[in-house]
């Protein structure tokens, strides 16, 4: 199978098929029932809240490295769902721990030089024959026209998949599994629900000036609609697994 990223010159990101929850995706590559699984950058750990109300015999542990997010977690908990505050570049667990692991959107947050400890973390962590499923956006599409302006994550995001290509190639660790592009539909309601989510995330500072700020809403304003602004964002996932 072809394990290269997606050029941004490839086919437009925005014509990629459209599906609302990933979890429907997962479920149909990997086994969720009865698994103990990692994901390292949970975020808000939407989508393990979801498996977890699907697969009530399964486990999830949930790194995370932004302290505010962190903090959110813990404030709501639920049983068979752990979170703790570590990276993936050092994950806080034993050989062999987990059946599966998830990395969403937050790949291309590990810093460069990191990425192949991080993957090589993984591949320590999971027990052999253990999945290891990537989602990753696409550098592509209208949002992401407007994001860069403020935020182009180019350089991180073609990193991110350089990596898993030579974790692929370098050594023994690993083996591609599958691969498959699709959209999310994403819906701003109007200006500042855009800017309090996409602007000002408590996980990174933009160093966004007035004068940024105003050249971003130029951007967005004319995507506005009577129900807001909506949008598609791209991602590509990458499935492999660790070889026994």
């Amino acid at each position: 199978m072809n394990t290269h990223h997606q050029p941004p010159c490839g086919p437009n990101p925005d014509h990629f098929p459209l599906l609302d929850n990933e979890l429907d995706l997962l479920s149909e590559l990997v086994p969720l029932a009865g698994q103990r699984i990692i994901e390292l950058g949970c975020g808000n750990a939407r989508l393990a809240r979801g498996l977890l109300e699907r697969h009530a015999d399964s486990e999830v542990v949930g790194l995370e490295v932004d302290a505010v997010q962190h903090a959110k977690n813990l404030s709501q908990p639920r049983e068979r769902l752990q979170f703790l505050s570590a990276s993936a570049e050092a994950v806080p667990f034993a050989r062999q721990s987990f059946d599966g692991a998830l990395m969403l959107k937050s790949l291309h947050h590990v810093p460069i030089p990191a990425m192949d400890r991080a993957l090589a973390e993984v591949a320590r962590v999971l027990r052999p024959g253990g999945w290891f499923y990537v989602s990753e956006p696409v550098y592509g599409g209208a949002l992401n026209e407007i994001v860069r302006l403020y935020n182009d994550e180019g350089v991180v995001r073609a990193a991110a998949q350089a990596a898993l290509d030579r974790a692929l190639v370098n050594g023994n660790q690993w083996e591609a599994v599958a691969e498959r592009r699709f959209a999310q539909p994403v819906h701003y309601p109007d200006w500042p629900s855009f800017a309090q989510r996409m602007l000002y995330p408590s996980f990174a500072d933009h160093q966004i000036t007035p004068e940024l700020e105003a050249r971003v809403r130029r951007a967005f304003e004319p995507h506005l609609g009577a129900d807001g602004a909506r949008f598609v964002r791209p991602l590509h996932v990458r499935l492999l697994r660790r070889r026994r």
